[in-house]
């Protein structure tokens, strides 16, 4: 049968694929729109398969929270370019994901992958299939769940959507104020871990060894090492570990001032910059 112009529109308009695409698919198909449809996901998948070796180095980070705030989700989705990753499609898919996440909970990537998504279709097909239609590699990288039983989750996106911050607090006053303040600081100062104890011991103890080796090779002598090493440790933490850092807003006060004085405390977070 003669394909038409309409026929192309139309088939354009159910799928979003390129005109040319659309005219190639009805020809091959016979006007067959249900066939059509067909072909050009399947031309999606060949277009991921061809894809498979680029980098997608660009992307989304997004946050979600629930209503209590008591749940927090952040997801990593990413694409070749960042031109794409202005593309409203993209973005709506991203979205879609991060909403998915915060509301069925995944237990891993392949759940997430599995979810069905407001259309009907799973995350899966949806990447499929957008990936036919833009034509780069995407993927979602990554995303780590969030929760607290007593206080509150609080969220950080910095401008651009390249980097994201979940922070649990718990504490006896409002905490959305603090909780966006560490945020930030975890943002920004990208810190190893929430407290000194939080630190793992290998990290603490390689830390002693380049001390000891500084020391060292400054001609200090071995009786002294130790404590040279020590007093590094102790510089290391203070420019590392949350609670330990200076504040970002205040030099002259340390995170865990800021939140003694709310009547705060900090548990855990989790923070992704796009690429890490």
């Amino acid at each position: 049968m003669a394909i038409t112009a309409k026929d192309v529109k139309k088939l354009r308009q159910m799928t979003g694929a390129g005109m040319m695409d659309c005219k190639r698919a009805l020809s091959e198909t016979g006007g067959n729109f249900d066939a059509a449809i067909d072909l050009l996901r399947k031309k999606g998948q060949r277009v991921a398969a061809k894809r498979a070796g680029r980098q997608a180095l660009q992307g989304l980070v997004l946050t979600r929270l629930n209503d209590a705030q008591t749940l927090g989700a952040i997801v990593e989705v990413n694409c070749e370019t960042d031109f794409v990753a202005r593309n409203d499609e993209f973005e709506a898919f991203a979205g879609a994901v991060a909403d998915a996440v915060l509301n069925q909970q995944p237990a891993d990537m392949e759940a997430l992958l599995a979810l069905p998504l407001n259309g009907g279709s799973t995350v899966q097909e949806a990447l499929t299939a957008l990936i036919g239609k833009i034509g780069e590699k995407m993927g979602v990288r990554r995303f780590k769940l969030l929760s607290v039983s007593e206080g509150q989750v609080v969220d950080y996106i910095h401008p651009g959507a390249r980097l994201g911050v979940l922070v649990a607090v718990t504490g006896t006053a409002p905490l959305q104020h603090v909780g966006r303040d560490v945020a930030m600081q975890v943002a920004a100062l990208n810190p190893i871990a929430a407290r000194i104890a939080d630190v793992p011991a290998d990290v603490q103890e390689k830390e002693l060894e380049i001390g000891r080796e500084s020391a060292r090779l400054a001609g200090k002598p071995e009786r002294i090492l130790d404590m040279i090493a020590q007093g590094k440790l102790k510089r290391f933490f203070k420019d590392n570990v949350l609670v330990e850092q200076a504040f970002v807003k205040d030099a002259s006060k340390r995170v865990r001032d800021v939140l003694k004085e709310a009547g705060a405390q900090v548990h855990t977070y989790v923070r992704f910059a796009l690429g890490d």
